[in-house]
């Protein structure tokens, strides 16, 4: 029921930053989760952050906490990973997650999620 469109991505040097963007359109719901996840080559997809749209409880992965922060705003059913002191270990492709009904054990697990955006690559050069 919801398209997801992401923007923001690009090259960026080691310790700088980004902010993406993901855009929900179509039906939402008020329970909605959203998420980002990312995948570099030849590596499984890692959970970064999710955010609960109705209480707006955050959710991050170990390797970005304390640098990255998910926002939304509620008006324009848009999230937002801001992304600080970024490292090469960063780099792969970043996807945003939608879910009507995502449970707390489950936030950070890609499967539960059935709505995905097209991705958008990030790049920390050296």
């Amino acid at each position: 029921q919801v398209q997801l469109v992401e923007s923001g991505g690009g090259l960026v040097q080691a310790g700088g930053s980004l902010r993406l963007s993901c855009a929900a359109s179509g039906r939402t719901f008020s329970r909605y989760a959203m998420g980002w996840f990312r995948q570099a080559p030849g590596k499984e997809r890692e959970f970064v952050a999710a955010i609960r749209w109705s209480e707006s409880s955050t959710y991050y992965g170990d390797s970005v906490k304390g640098r990255f922060t998910i926002s939304r705003d509620n008006a324009k059913i848009t999230v937002y990973l801001q992304m600080n002191s970024l490292k090469p270990e960063d780099t792969a492709v970043y996807y945003c997650a939608a879910d009507a009904n995502v449970q707390r054990p489950t936030i950070a697990v890609a499967t539960a999620y059935d709505h995905w955006g097209q991705g958008t690559q990030v790049t920390v050069s050296s």
